[in-house]
Parts: structure tokens; C-alpha cells; sequence
């Protein structure tokens, strides 16, 4: 994987983290206390000011005595990662252009997603709250998106299922003329929050399987936006029974000619090893994704269609550990640099 700095395993950083008591906050909290080159230099919530970050996060207790504060003191610096609902990441960055931080940003978020502020009011039903700094964020999957523009300093990072759909269709949109896509995806509690609500609390999802926001996902134009106009997604997501984790498949039709070795080598050309998505034989199984930072995929071609599997740990490669690659491209590391070899869930 190609990168815009050059490598430099020995500096330190320090890395603060705002709004982090929800679970991607939790994950990026765990991942970075054991990266060789970050330090935390902290973590707010305002609801959790003063209390342990294991308050909300308990498989943290033991590990750090590290306490969310109100706000989050800037000076030495070197980034900021943002782990907060859409909306309240526009303020954040708000916040932290009146406090002249010249630091990177890497921000969880949906607000920076979109250079075109009328997709986000459209998606979300409100105005876009900062449209000026629309441009200075870089959208981002590391395997796909390698070099940052000349002078990046901010990165948005990809939704869990655009990741997923976006890694799975790739290789497909680099080689056909047209690729029509028909999505079906199933995603753990984890994904809705960790506030519950009516559609979304376990006992609503526990032995059923519930679609929503057919054919109306807000990851659709970030999934269509990457892979280019000769790409159209219909998604249909749903709720699945777990708490963590994405699996799906996406469905192609493939021109004549187009056969299983061709769409295996798309594959493997386009993922080589050393970055975080990798390409099994036939269509991977949710279980060797979750609590690891990978994106697993795999196709499947027979009559001239394609199915392409995917899955991916939504809090991980969908949210926290890819903001970590991404924020070690920033800071001129090696993207997989805190990632790999990954130890496995508390």
C-alpha cells in the first residue's frame, strides 16, 4: 500500500479523542493503548466528565485509569479523532478551527462524507452545519483510496457498510463498463448505537430479522460516489441477531466471456496482501471477521452473475480500526501500524 509521507516507525504522537463514550469511542480507546506510537492525551464526554473511561467501557477497567474530561486541552497535540454522532462532529471541528488547531483530524462521523452539502441535507434532513470545510476532508478507505492529496491533514472516514459494500464491489467496477448491484446485508445491535430505541433494542431483534431503509441508505452515495457513475447500489440492510458484525452479499450480472478465474484475479489484483481486506475462496463467514480489523470478500460466478460476500466487524474496520489507519497516514506510519498482528477481544 502505497503511502503520501514517508515512514517513520519511531516518533510519538499524541492523540486525543472527542466524544468517545459511545462503542466506537470504546474501540478506538482500546486500540490506541496499545499502539506502539500513540499516546492518548485524552478523552472527552460530557456526560462522563470526571469518570474512568471504563464507566461506560468496563472492558477497559484494569487497563487504563484514564478519565473523560469536558473538553480536551490542545497544546502538543499532533491529532484528534472524532468519535461522535453526525452533527455534533461538524461543531467539534468547528470548536477546533476557533482554537486555531492545525493538527489532523480523522472524524467517525457522516458530516464530511460528502463534498456536495445538498447530499447531506437530503440524506439527514438539515442543512449541512459547516459546508465551508466540506472540501478539506478526504474520503477514505485505506486499501482503495492509498494517497492522500498533497497537504491533507483531515480524513473522513467510511461508514461500516459502505466499507463493506465499496470493498466488495471495487474490483468489479475497475473492470466492467457497468455494474448494477442488488445488496442484501445483515448488521449486529452494536451498529445503531449504544442508545436503544424501538427499532433497534435487542429484545425487537432477538430471534428476527427486520429490514429498514430499503432501497434508502445513507451509506448508498458514499458506496456509488467511489466506485463512479457507471455504478448504480440497491441495498436493501436489515437487523440481524448478533451484536456486532456485517455480513451480505452483492449481486452482478457479468457480460459474456466474464467467468470465475477472470473475477478471482480482479480480486486478488486489486487486494494483495498487506492491507486490511482480504479475499477468500467462495464467500467468507462472519465469524473470522468479527474482533479483527479486517474486511473479508469472496465471489462467487456461475451464469454469467456474480456474488460477492462480505463481512467486517462494524465497530472495527466499519469505525474505529480503519480511523486508525487512516490517523496513521496522517502521522506518516504505516496504515496497519497498532493493527496487526491484532490481539483478540476482551
Amino acid at each position: 500500500m502505497s503511502q503520501s509521507h514517508p515512514i517513520d516507525s519511531n516518533s510519538q504522537y499524541r492523540v486525543g479523542i472527542l466524544h468517545g463514550a459511545g462503542y466506537g469511542g470504546g474501540e478506538l480507546v482500546r486500540l490506541l493503548l496499545t499502539h506502539p506510537n500513540i499516546d492518548i492525551a485524552g478523552v472527552t464526554s460530557r456526560t462522563f466528565a470526571g469518570q474512568p473511561v471504563w464507566t461506560p467501557h468496563p472492558h477497559l477497567r484494569g487497563q487504563t485509569d484514564l478519565p473523560f474530561s469536558e473538553s480536551l486541552g490542545l497544546e502538543g497535540v499532533d491529532a484528534v479523532v472524532i468519535a461522535a454522532e453526525h452533527g455534533q462532529a461538524a461543531a467539534a471541528v468547528h470548536q477546533l478551527d476557533q482554537a486555531d488547531f492545525e493538527g489532523a483530524i480523522v472524524d467517525l462521523s457522516a458530516d464530511f462524507r460528502f463534498s456536495d452539502p445538498a447530499v447531506y441535507e437530503a440524506r439527514f434532513g438539515t442543512p449541512h452545519p459547516l459546508p465551508n470545510r466540506l472540501g478539506d476532508f478526504f474520503y477514505r478507505i485505506p486499501e482503495i483510496q492509498g494517497d492522500l492529496p498533497a497537504g491533507c491533514r483531515a480524513i473522513a472516514n467510511p461508514g461500516c457498510f459502505a466499507t463493506a459494500i465499496t470493498a466488495a464491489l471495487w474490483p468489479l467496477a475497475q473492470h466492467l463498463d457497468s455494474v448494477d448491484a442488488h445488496v442484501t446485508a445483515l448488521t449486529g445491535a452494536s451498529g445503531s448505537g449504544a442508545r436503544p430505541s424501538t427499532g433497534t433494542h435487542f429484545p425487537t431483534r432477538d430471534g428476527n430479522v427486520r429490514g429498514y431503509k430499503v432501497l434508502d441508505h445513507q451509506h448508498v452515495p458514499e458506496v456509488e460516489a467511489t466506485l463512479g457513475d457507471h455504478s448504480r447500489g440497491h441495498f436493501v440492510p436489515a437487523s440481524g441477531q448478533w451484536t456486532r458484525g456485517i455480513w451480505g452479499t452483492a449481486h452482478v450480472a457479468l457480460p459474456d466471456g466474464v467467468d470465475q478465474a477472470a473475477v478471482s484475479g480482479w480480486f486478488d489484483a486489486a487486494y494483495p496482501s498487506g492491507g486490511l481486506i482480504r479475499v477468500w475462496d467462495g464467500l467468507p463467514e462472519l465469524r473470522y471477521s468479527v474482533g479483527t480489523p479486517f474486511c473479508d470478500v469472496g465471489a462467487v460466478v456461475k451464469d454469467q452473475v456474480a456474488v460477492v460476500g462480505f463481512a467486517l466487524d462494524n465497530l472495527l474496520k466499519g469505525a474505529a480500526s480503519q480511523a486508525v489507519q487512516n490517523l496513521n497516514t496522517l502521522l506518516g506510519l504505516h496504515h496497519t501500524t497498532g493493527l496487526v498482528p491484532f490481539s483478540s477481544l476482551p
